[in-house]
């Protein structure tokens, strides 16, 4: 069985990256989008590096496009090594503001597309005695954040797939991994932000403090953003490790926190973690911004790939 890589919403961002990273390292990636009318952008970015890499379409919120997709890694390449699950949606908001369909969405896509693609992956790589498996979490997924009620939900759901699967299938000779990025300067975080209907409208009684939640999240990316580059390296590594962690933070203020939810005790870490980012946002101070005049860094899906590294991996 060749290196074959099927990499979930490689249209843009962190799966983007991921396809050129692990193209341009000799894996045979397949780079999945739900819709093939990102198929031109995708071949465009790899030819423009001189990388060789094939683009299918696959929904993740659809089991027929997901078989039709593993069936065709499986027939040209005799079966898959990896996939890395990048697709994925963000919702913000308080969590009055959200509305069931939105929260639904975010994890049909988030967890059950995970899911999903899983099962179907499964059993060429149990058969082959070898595999690997990649989800990309979040820091969201370890500790949580006001406005995030919806996606932090999703994603402490994906931790706790991810670390049964993992006993599961390692005596088949299978891997599993958790990267787990802190905010990462990507069209998820700028112009595709995903934000709550309901959120964005200034007669919700948590308008003032989400746009004050808005803003810290902008000064966080403008200073301290990680680059798609930076979680590509670090999914390479979980790729190739001939023992791969489960779980894979990346960034430097995502495994400070983490570390100090470990070494704190439980009270005093809320108190002055959760405490600090309450007291910022619901303190009375300047006049607000509305959301509209929020200056959002990056524009286009492929804005970020080549930025040099920050944060580390």
């Amino acid at each position: 069985m060749s290196d074959a890589i099927l990499i979930s919403g490689a249209g843009s961002g962190i799966g983007l990256a991921c396809a050129l990273y692990s193209a341009q390292h000799g894996f045979r990636v397949f780079a999945t989008v739900p819709d093939l009318a990102q198929r031109a952008a995708v071949e465009a970015a790899a030819a423009e590096r001189g990388l060789s890499l094939q683009v299918l379409q696959l929904d993740v919120t659809d089991t027929d496009s997901i078989q039709r997709a593993v069936n065709t890694v499986s027939e040209r390449c005799g079966g898959i090594y990896a996939v890395v699950h990048s697709a994925g949606l963000g919702m913000r908001g308080f969590f009055e503001d959200l509305s069931d369909a939105e929260i639904r969405r975010v994890f049909d896509v988030n967890v059950f597309g995970v899911m999903a693609l899983t099962r179907a992956v499964l059993p060429s790589m149990r058969a082959a005695g070898r595999g690997r498996i990649v989800v990309i979490g979040s820091v969201g997924g370890r500790v949580a954040s006001m406005t995030l009620s919806g996606y932090c939900a999703g994603k402490f759901a994906l931790e706790g797939f991810a670390e049964s699967l993992c006993m599961e299938v390692r005596p088949l000779g299978l891997h599993v991994s958790v990267v787990e990025p802190g905010n990462v300067l990507t069209p998820h975080f700028t112009v595709h932000r995903g934000r709550a209907a309901a959120a964005t409208n200034p007669n919700s009684p948590y308008y003032r403090w989400f746009v004050r939640h808005e803003q810290m999240v902008d000064r966080i990316l403008r200073t301290g953003w990680i680059t798609p580059g930076d979680v590509a390296r670090t999914i390479h590594s979980a790729l190739t490790a001939p023992r791969p962690r489960l779980r894979y933070p990346v960034g430097r203020g995502a495994r400070v926190v983490m570390r100090l939810r470990q070494l704190l005790p439980q009270g005093l870490f809320e108190r002055l973690y959760f405490g600090q980012v309450v007291r910022l946002v619901t303190q009375s101070g300047p006049e607000d911004l509305e959301l509209s005049q929020l200056a959002l860094p990056g524009s286009g899906a492929s804005d970020y790939l080549d930025m040099p590294p920050r944060g580390g991996g």
